[in-house]
């Protein structure tokens, strides 16, 4: 027979809520992982970034081609004596660079850009390195959040890309009568870093929320908007690869008059080049021209998208609209600085920095216009 209960204490457990159960989206072992999965990927974005930073560097101060060898491991070790260091230099003597350009330079000098290379190099093992230790530690401890293995491997098979294209770029400056890697692959080596740098960027704002809150805020998107932002996103992304053959070829220092070039609208001998096409990749003054005049559009496109932006019913969207606009107002008052002053390392570095900043400040309008922010009535 059962034991007789106080109907007062039936009342009273009755009014009690049920413990509220998660949703199968929170549960698991993708829970309470993301906020360790997002701080790995902030310090591999933070390496990337360096990454290109040092790259720039490298490229400005003619050190790519110092190493003329591609081992991955054991090119991880600097020369470790005279002798080996008379070794690096004999070879990079019989490169063209050398032989036509720097036939003045002393081993003092060679050391001085070989360090760079190095540097630039032993960066990328570094930012393998942390890829590598970091997904096997999390793969082990089963700590990567449900539906995110194949996007972590895919950031380490870019990286992986990145490595080979590294190598194939510096390769072209190695034979022939170059005394520079070939320009449009210094421009595929620099694309596929800001990609890699985008995809990482883009992981950390996912990983920023949690799953059922992504999901919530997709209902509320701007589809309008999204799309907005990924046409500023490619658009972007072209003048950046513009950017980088200029670089290729130091076009930034062949005319430094603003807003003309040479005293005309257009440069001189625009199409000197046989055939008509390789103006695009090999004459200075057109490649100088063309990032001009994509910087203008890009300018004019932006001033739209930002008043397109502030449409927006989320303040935070309007936000990340208006911070993209100014940083690209400031990257074109930059970019006339590094054409004015002949492209000085500091202020082309600030340049460079600043690309970055414009793509990351896109990306992010583009993630808050699909998973804009939650916010009140009156917030709006």
């Amino acid at each position: 027979m059962s034991e007789k209960r106080s109907i007062f204490e039936e009342v009273s457990e009755a009014g009690r809520p049920a413990a509220q159960s998660t949703g199968m989206i929170d549960q698991g072992r993708g829970r309470g992982n993301r906020g360790m999965i997002r701080a790995w990927l902030m310090v591999l974005f933070a390496l990337v970034l360096a990454m290109i930073l040092v790259g720039g560097l490298t490229r400005l101060t003619d050190s790519g081609l110092s190493i003329t060898e591609w081992k991955p491991l054991s090119g991880a070790w600097p020369p470790m004596s005279e002798a080996a260091w008379a070794s690096e230099f004999a070879k990079y003597q019989a490169i063209p660079e050398f032989q036509i350009q720097n036939q003045w330079m002393q081993l003092s000098d060679f050391k001085a850009i070989y360090w760079w290379e190095w540097g630039h190099r032993q960066l990328g093992r570094t930012i393998g390195l942390v890829w590598l230790v970091g997904f096997l530690a999390f793969l082990e401890l089963r700590k990567i959040p449900v539906g995110w293995t194949g996007r972590l491997i895919f950031i380490g098979v870019l990286g992986g890309l990145q490595g080979a294209v590294g190598w194939w770029m510096v390769s072209s400056g190695l034979t022939g009568a170059m005394l520079d890697v070939a320009s449009y692959r210094l421009a595929l080596h620099l694309g596929l870093a800001f990609v890699i740098l985008g995809f990482i960027a883009w992981y950390i704002f996912l990983l920023g929320r949690e799953a059922r809150d992504l999901m919530q805020a997709r209902r509320g998107g701007e589809p309008r908007l999204y799309s907005l932002a990924g046409v500023w996103m490619v658009f972007t992304f072209l003048q950046i690869e513009i950017g980088a053959l200029v670089a290729g070829i130091d076009a930034g220092r062949s005319y430094n008059d603003w807003p003309l070039m040479a005293g005309g609208i257009l440069p001189p001998e625009m199409g000197r080049i046989e055939p008509l096409w390789r103006n695009l990749f090999e004459n200075p003054g057109t490649v100088q021209f063309v990032h001009r005049i994509v910087g203008y559009l890009l300018l004019a496109f932006a001033i739209w998208a930002w008043r397109r932006g502030r449409r927006s019913a989320n303040r935070a969207t309007r936000a990340a609209f208006s911070w993209a606009f100014l940083a690209i107002f400031g990257q074109v008052f930059i970019g006339i600085l590094t054409v004015i002053y002949g492209a000085p390392w500091a202020v082309a570095i600030l340049h460079q920095l600043l690309a970055v900043v414009v793509w990351v400040l896109i990306l992010r309008l583009r993630f808050l216009s699909r998973y804009p922010l939650a916010q009140s009535l009156r917030q709006g």
